[in-house]
């Protein structure tokens, strides 16, 4: 009987890769979008 190694981390488990990244790009564009709406808002006054 083998034993399978702990080292294994949850990154390996869940897959991550590619879709990591584009869920952190679409994160920062929101977040970017969202800062520039509130400053643009101030700046004007509106």
């Amino acid at each position: 009987m083998q034993w399978r190694s702990a080292s294994t981390g949850a990154d390996e488990m869940r897959g991550t890769g590619d879709d990591e990244i584009s869920y952190a790009t679409g994160w920062t564009i929101s977040g970017l979008a969202t800062l520039g709406t509130i400053v643009a808002i101030w700046v004007l006054g509106i």
